[in-house]
């Protein structure tokens, strides 16, 4: 029966039923999986709720993961209140307040911490606001599964891209993840982006690490601490909702810059 059939339709067959399983595979790889994602929000009460039902959408179909959204004294607005009665409402969402207000980093780790404790085998930090796409959860995790240590996201490589972003800020990132590679021996598409996952074990590695960033060079300044491990970079959409870049975080990005640039053996 195979031998009647034209040569392409035996080719196109063989490959049809051999695609097939895998693409099953991927729609259900995360089934069951022990993942959360870490998200500092400030000043958010206006796409909080649009934020919220793209992020349960995530959980609904993945079937497993955990939010842990992280809230600071900068939030003026019902931010933590919109929090809380999510969290209340939906288990699988958990508020985190961080009343010491110093830095974005803090917060960070303050939520990757969090998500430590509770023992998740893979964290992912993201941006509110749809800075960054919730959509793209699954896409960062995949490789993480697959048994990458770490998983970057890059608006430089094909696929990705920056939009509603400024001269200014297109400048700081294409720019500086220019400079963090020639002064810091890395070798990334995108270092100054902020949508990235990791396993737990390189999480314990960096909560134990002290950070000399303050504010922005913290997405370089981990990876490039990371650079030695195994990596992969993928596609991300970015939308510039912040703020400008203030003058102080691009000081001390220079400063962190400099030190790391004569520390280069530095890493964990």
């Amino acid at each position: 029966w195979l031998a009647g059939l034209p040569s392409g339709n035996i080719t196109t067959w063989i490959i049809a039923w051999k695609v097939q399983p895998t693409r099953l595979n991927k729609s259900t790889m995360l089934e069951n999986v022990d993942w959360a994602v870490v998200i500092p929000l400030a000043n958010e009460e206006e796409s909080f709720d649009s934020f919220a039902r793209e992020l349960t959408g995530i959980l609904n179909t993945t079937r497993s993961g955990q939010v842990y959204l992280v809230v600071d004294k900068a939030s003026k607005d019902s931010t933590l209140d919109l929090c809380k009665k999510l969290s209340y409402k939906d288990s699988r969402f958990t508020t985190v307040w961080e009343p010491r207000n110093t830095n974005v980093v803090d917060a960070y780790l303050r939520g990757y911490d969090e998500a430590f404790k509770n023992g998740h085998q893979f964290i992912v930090e993201m941006d509110g606001g749809f800075s960054h796409d919730p959509k793209a959860l699954p896409l960062l995790l995949e490789p993480l599964v697959e048994g990458y240590e770490c998983v970057f996201g890059s608006r430089f490589i094909d696929g990705g891209s920056m939009e509603e972003s400024g001269r200014y800020r297109l400048f700081l990132s294409k720019g500086g993840t220019l400079v963090a590679n020639a002064l810091l021996g890395t070798r990334m598409k995108d270092m100054t982006s902020g949508f990235q996952g990791f396993h737990r074990s390189i999480v314990q590695q960096f909560l134990d690490y002290k950070f000399i960033s303050k504010g922005h060079f913290y997405q370089t300044e981990l990876r490039f601490l990371l650079r030695k491990k195994r990596y992969v970079e993928v596609p991300i959409h970015y939308r510039a909702t912040s703020g400008t870049v203030s003058g102080y975080s691009v000081f001390n990005s220079l400063y962190c810059l400099l030190y790391y640039c004569l520390n280069r053996n530095t890493g964990i």
